[in-house]
């Protein structure tokens, strides 16, 4: 299985820096989208100054080359001196700001450089890695996430529904197909930390932030539109109501206590065909041609553990983070051998790791604007909404016998069931409970003491239904279609398996093992160790995906419609990333532009031209008095600048900044 063994003295700068990122993340607000960026932007400027000492590769966003006497070297300062520039800034927005600042500060200063060297001469190289974070950092600042305004959607976006208080039993609500904001006593985020207890809607700008590879025609929709959810009341009624109906079963399993169990083994379970959970397993590990030795756990386990190993919190570096943490570990595996794309010689650690965070990260990013526009276009809803709504308005199945209502649950026998004289009887199943009610068969919350009990299954009004998470986080802060970690670890998945040439784990296996009694948080688990295993990392993304339907943050459909979201991010991330990684696509992200947005305006985007120079290229449809004004040689960032206000002034349709290779 995948271990964490690799000696320290042997990590490549570029892993160095992850990790620093990783832990900053894990003391930060869980804010998938920001961490996305984040690692993107890292992975970026890490990425950049790489490329600034090789002969072939195009850097993303700065494209300066330089040379040095001793390369390795340069490029460990460099790298160091981008990557603690951009965390630097970006952690001066974190909650643990003060924490995290120190340790970056300790971190530079302990791999022997000065914090204090600002110089941005590219000569040198502290100066190139310093003048590759300037750019870098000006190329994202103005992407639509609001980062200078510590990521405060200014749209004005208002929910459809008031709060749901999940202190109280039941729900009211305005519109059932819409997200739902809830209101949490004591609320904590999924790392711990405190918040309000209302929330408000994580990312709603997303909608609006720039992509890496991702195209559209139409800014107003999402990237990628598989078209809207089920919605209650329409022509989806039917599939609205399976689909809660899928959540209150899972919710259902969430005990050892019922005696089922079942193989967890990639001898039955994975190899899924892409959106659906229809796989049943391989008969041999492709690797080594043996077959994979049954793991038989209690079903009950299997799901408490699987929703919170993946639910990515406490202490969590949320998934695009743990997608990193899975790509380390890969790297770091004896039998992995490191020929990018399976082709060409075996590269060093260095130059596998900053290709894989650039590929890596920039796909995690995309399914970020993927997932978080389609949540902003349709506004999904959450199981904690639709379960109680349903629930409180009755059942849907026979209008002939009580609490009929077209909006209710649909009876399911040993799942949903109407309360009748025989069954409410002292000693029977639904003792306790109005002639009429609807119950169903749930996890019923946390115990009182989650360190030493387990709460198993009862039967419960569906107006009280939780979903499998501790009573003080609920259900994250924004709306639930698409599931983001559906989209962020299927897109992860296809690039570790462009980037290795293989779907599987080194060897066709990995696994991670979850203590007995100590390793579950929301209650006492699991009853016995549980392994989770996989063959492929597609197995693992698809396991990231079902992990939120048992612990009851999404339905299937969120799950299986962001898997084939996430496909398309990273097939479309990987067929642009190669570009960067042979040289062909130098100019293909510039730096800066100047382009008409309306018949007699245009806009300038100079925020990364800094104390540079830089080269323009006119467009060919160039026209007005100031087309002699377009430099043909090198010219500073300010020239750039008096150059741009005059083409607007002037009826220009175009100029790009094409390079910043200095004179």
């Amino acid at each position: 299985g995948l271990s964490q063994s690799h000696a320290a003295t042997s990590q490549s700068i570029a892993r160095v820096w992850d990790e620093e990122i990783l832990s900053a993340i894990r003391i930060d607000k869980p804010h998938p989208p920001v961490h996305a960026r984040n690692l993107f932007t890292l992975s970026v400027a890490m990425y950049d100054a790489w490329a600034a000492y090789d002969g072939v590769a195009a850097g993303c966003v700065y494209n300066f080359k330089a040379t040095a006497v001793n390369v390795a070297a340069a490029r460990r300062e460099a790298i160091s001196f981008a990557a603690y520039r951009i965390l630097s800034e970006r952690f001066a927005l974190s909650k643990s700001a003060a924490t995290t600042l120190a340790v970056l500060d300790a971190r530079l200063a302990a791999l022997g450089y000065d914090k204090k060297n600002i110089s941005t001469d590219p000569s040198t190289p502290a100066g190139l890695g310093n003048a590759v974070a300037a750019a870098v950092s000006g190329w994202f600042i103005d992407d639509g996430s609001f980062q200078l305004g510590k990521y405060v959607d200014p749209s004005g976006y208002k929910p459809i529904n008031g709060f749901l208080n999940t202190g109280f039993s039941g729900i009211e609500t305005i519109d059932v197909n819409h997200w739902q904001p809830l209101e949490v006593a004591n609320a904590v985020d999924q790392n711990g930390l405190p918040t309000g207890p209302q929330q408000t809607y994580l990312g709603s700008q997303w909608l609006n932030v720039r992509p890496f590879s991702l195209t559209r025609t139409d800014t107003n929709r999402a990237w990628i539109d598989p078209g809207p959810p089920p919605r209650l009341g329409s022509s989806s009624t039917g599939a609205f109501r399976s689909n809660v109906v899928e959540v209150i079963r899972r919710s259902s399993q969430m005990t050892p206590d019922d005696g089922v169990t079942i193989d967890i083994s990639p001898a039955k379970t994975g190899n899924n065909p892409l959106g659906s959970n229809e796989g049943t397993g391989y008969d041999v590990n492709p690797i080594t041609g043996q077959p994979y030795t049954p793991s038989v756990v209690k079903r009950g386990d299997f799901a408490r553990v699987l929703a919170e190993f993946w639910a990515d919190g406490p202490s969590s570096e949320t998934p695009p983070g743990h997608w990193n943490v899975l790509a380390n570990l890969v790297s770091d595996h004896p039998l992995t051998v490191k020929r990018i794309a399976g082709t060409g010689a075996a590269v060093d650690d260095l130059e596998w790791d900053v290709k894989l965070y650039f590929a890596l990260n920039a796909a995690v990013h995309d399914a970020a604007c993927a997932a978080w526009a389609l949540k902003r276009q349709y506004d999904g809803w959450r199981p904690i909404s639709a379960v109680r709504y349903m629930g409180q308005s009755g059942q849907s199945s026979d209008p002939s016998k009580p609490s009929y209502h077209t909006n209710g649950l649909p009876l399911v026998p040993g799942l949903i069931e109407l309360v009748t004289a025989t069954s409410s009887l002292p000693g029977q199943r639904h003792e306790g409970f109005g002639l009429g009610s609807v119950v169903i068969l749930a996890w019923p919350g946390q115990p009182d003491s989650p360190t030493g009990q387990h709460s198993g299954v009862k039967w419960i009004l569906p107006a009280n239904w939780f979903p499998y998470q501790k009573f003080n986080f609920v259900t994250p802060a924004f709306p639930g279609y698409i599931s983001g970690h559906s989209t962020f670890s299927r897109s992860a998945a296809e690039i570790l398996t462009a980037f290795t040439a293989s779907p599987f784990f080194p060897g066709g296996f990995a696994s991670y093992t979850i203590p007995a009694n100590t390793g579950l948080t929301f209650e006492n688990g699991p009853s016995s160790p549980v392994q989770l295993q996989w063959a492929s990392y597609f197995d693992a993304a698809d396991q990231a995906g079902q992990s939120r339907i048992w612990g009851g943050i999404h339905p299937p459909i969120d799950d299986f419609t962001g898997r084939t979201v996430g496909a398309q991010c990273g097939k479309s991330v990987w067929a642009i990333v190669q570009k960067y990684f042979d040289g062909s696509a130098a100019g293909a992200h510039s730096i800066a532009e100047c382009a008409r947005t309306g018949p007699s305006e245009l806009t300038v985007r100079y925020s990364t031209l800094r104390g540079m120079y830089y080269k323009l290229q006119s467009s060919p449809q160039l026209e007005g008095p100031y087309v002699d004004e377009i430099p043909t040689g090198f010219v500073q960032a300010k020239d750039v600048q008096v150059r741009a206000t005059r083409l607007i002034q002037s009826k220009s349709k175009f100029f790009r900044v094409l390079s910043s290779t200095h004179p």
